[in-house]
């Protein structure tokens, strides 16, 4: 049975492979890359298969290093009415480089976008929101390379991510670049996540959207969603030798996300990052 709760919310995925990602980056290093069969293109095409079939647009938040290897499926990305937007080149966080290799970084990573795409984009989302108070200069070079919006703050307390006390809701920065950080709900004076990742495949898919219409009764803010294609690949290879942490994180209930995709999918209003937050 779908929500109640009528209002439009922003769709979007992280468009990166398994062995991209942060929690690996200890035992898989890029120069491990090219040895690896990507899997990426093939989930990414099931999941815009998936979201064609109930009629929903998303913003797909992609790597550079996708559109290299991938083209096909960021040219399908846009074909279909999807937004293309930048996740960086090769999912280095911003806070592990210098201000330098940071406007590469990004720089290198639109171009490759919008040379496949054919399409200028609008939108950022650093890797594991690796924007904090430490580099707030990211925005400044995310102005210079004309982006208009960035989704690269999560305001609670994590080990990876996280400055708890940076705003909740979509705001202009003092840069100039419009930020939308992740959603929260507040229990306790406490901020808690309700986003999507590791969370949302965690707990069951009633207490999930017990908590999203948690958000939406508090607010009149859009709600925003973010998931990886890796997360509907439950046969993708396991990884030797990386902490048991970054292990549960990755692999806990992989079989059933897709399942619980769909339930939120039909029991939500969903379209892209600028539509739902009106950015041109």
């Amino acid at each position: 049975m779908s929500s109640n709760i009528k209002r439009l919310n922003a769709m979007t995925v992280d468009v990166e492979d398994y062995f991209h990602v942060s929690a690996f980056e200890s035992v898989i290093s890029p120069s491990d890359w090219s040895n690896i069969t990507p899997r990426v293109g093939d989930n990414t095409h099931r999941l815009i298969d998936l979201f064609n079939e109930h009629g929903i647009k998303g913003t797909f938040f992609t790597l550079g290093w996708v559109a290299e290897h991938c083209p096909d499926v960021v040219k399908r990305i846009v074909d279909e009415g999807h937004e293309l937007a930048s996740h960086g080149s090769n999912h280095r966080r911003t806070t592990t480089m210098s201000r330098d290799e940071v406007f590469e970084d990004i720089r290198v990573s639109k171009d490759k976008l919008e040379q496949v795409s054919g399409k200028a984009l609008l939108g950022y989302r650093a890797p594991s929101f690796s924007i904090n108070k430490t580099n707030e200069w990211v925005f400044d070079i995310l102005l210079e390379l004309g982006f208009k919006y960035s989704s690269s703050t999560y305001p609670i307390e994590h080990d990876l991510y996280g400055v708890p006390d940076w705003p909740r809701f979509k705001h202009l920065r003092k840069e100039g670049i419009i930020e939308i950080p992740v959603p929260t709900i507040v229990s306790k004076g406490k901020n808690t996540g309700i986003g999507g990742g590791g969370y949302f495949r965690l707990y069951p898919y009633w207490l999930s959207n017990r908590r999203i219409k948690r958000y939406m009764e508090s607010t009149t803010e859009p709600y925003n969603f973010y998931f990886h294609p890796w997360e509907i690949d439950a046969k993708q290879p396991r990884v030797e030798g990386a902490p048991f942490k970054s292990k549960l994180r990755h692999y806990v209930n992989l079989h059933a996300m897709e399942k619980k995709l769909v339930k939120l999918i039909t029991d939500y209003e969903w379209s892209t990052m600028a539509e739902v937050y009106g950015i041109k």
